[in-house]
C-alpha cells in the first residue's frame, strides 16, 4: 500500500497507529517504541502533517487527523494524498 506513493516510508503507518494512542503525541514516543530515532520521526511526522495525516498542535507535538484515522481504516490511498502547499500552487497557476 505505502509502497505505490514515493514520499511515504515504511514506518508512517507504524507512526500512525501510534499517534491513535492518546499517551503519544511526539517523536520522542515514537523513538521510545523503537519506530526510528527521534530526529527522524520529527521528519516523518512533518511529512505527515503536509499531506494531512497528522495536525502539529504545539512545536514537536502531533495528532492524528480524521484523514490520517481514514487512512489507517482502508479508506485511502496513499496514492490520494496531495501535501497542502502542492494543492495551493496548483491553485496559483
Amino acid at each position: 500500500m505505502i509502497d505505490d506513493v514515493e514520499w511515504m516510508e515504511p514506518e508512517d503507518e507504524k507512526i500512525l497507529e501510534l499517534m491513535q494512542r492518546p499517551e503519544h503525541f511526539t517523536p520522542t514516543h515514537i523513538d521510545a517504541e523503537g519506530v526510528c530515532r527521534g530526529p527522524h520521526a520529527a521528519y516523518r511526522c512533518r511529512e505527515l502533517t503536509e499531506h494531512g495525516l497528522l495536525e502539529k498542535q504545539a512545536i514537536g507535538m502531533y495528532d492524528i487527523t480524521d484523514l490520517g484515522e481514514r487512512f489507517l481504516d482502508g479508506e485511502l490511498e496513499p496514492s490520494d494524498l496531495e501535501p497542502d502547499d502542492a494543492e495551493a500552487e496548483a491553485d496559483d497557476d
